[in-house]
């Protein structure tokens, strides 16, 4: 979403790319921008560490505050829901979905985002309230989202479809063959320790 990279391949590909030019296809620097992360687990955690190789400062958001190693760690600062919002100019979810958190992305919330921010759910689809997503981007609230997950998956807002500055993805962020066998072999060493009796059954992360 940042570089545009979608359109650009649209770009490519319908023979439009005649000569480089200074002003074609301009996106956000990451350097210097501020990545809200919601939900400082061990998956937002991994964000937060790549956004530091970009140059970007992280803030975040949980339902509780993280321990202060994975704060050091990860330069991360606790910031309230709201101010996450505020001042981001990514924000990326990493929530687990409950009842706090159905809808906790809805027409307030992307209103308090800047109109130049992104957002990126790879976490569950409920969590962003997609109607009023599509209304946001229509209305030109926030600059852009990235989207892995769907409220009603594999169905997707109609609206979401017709926005060019929308990147929609069919739930790929495990999909890699090394990710995937993992997960399958997590799944038979769980099966194998219950059947053996472990009262703990083992879970590893990849």
């Amino acid at each position: 979403m940042a570089r545009n990279i979608d359109a650009a391949d649209a770009f490519v590909r319908d023979g439009r790319f005649k000569r480089w030019e200074t002003t074609l296809l301009l996106g956000m620097e990451l350097r210097n921008k501020t990545l809200g992360i919601v939900g400082m687990g061990r998956i937002g955690a991994a964000v937060a560490r790549r956004a530091l190789g970009f140059g970007m400062r992280v803030v975040y958001h949980n339902r509780q505050r993280a321990n202060p190693t994975v704060e050091r760690q990860h330069s991360a600062h606790y910031v309230a829901f709201d101010t996450l919002l505020d001042t981001s100019d990514v924000v990326s979810l990493h929530c687990p979905l409950n009842d706090d958190s159905h809808h906790l992305i809805d027409a307030a919330a992307l209103r308090r985002m800047k109109d130049t921010a992104l957002l990126i759910n790879t976490a569950r689809g409920p969590v962003v309230d997609e109607a009023a997503l599509v209304d946001a981007l229509r209305d030109g609230e926030i600059a852009g989202a990235g989207l892995d997950v769907f409220e009603a998956e594999p169905e997707v807002h109609p609206g979401l479809q017709e926005q060019d500055r929308v990147v929609l993805a069919p739930h790929l962020g495990s999909a890699t063959r090394a990710a995937r066998t993992r997960m399958g072999e997590m799944v038979a060493e769980a099966v194998l320790a219950a059947f053996a009796g472990a009262e703990n059954i083992p879970y590893r992360v990849v």
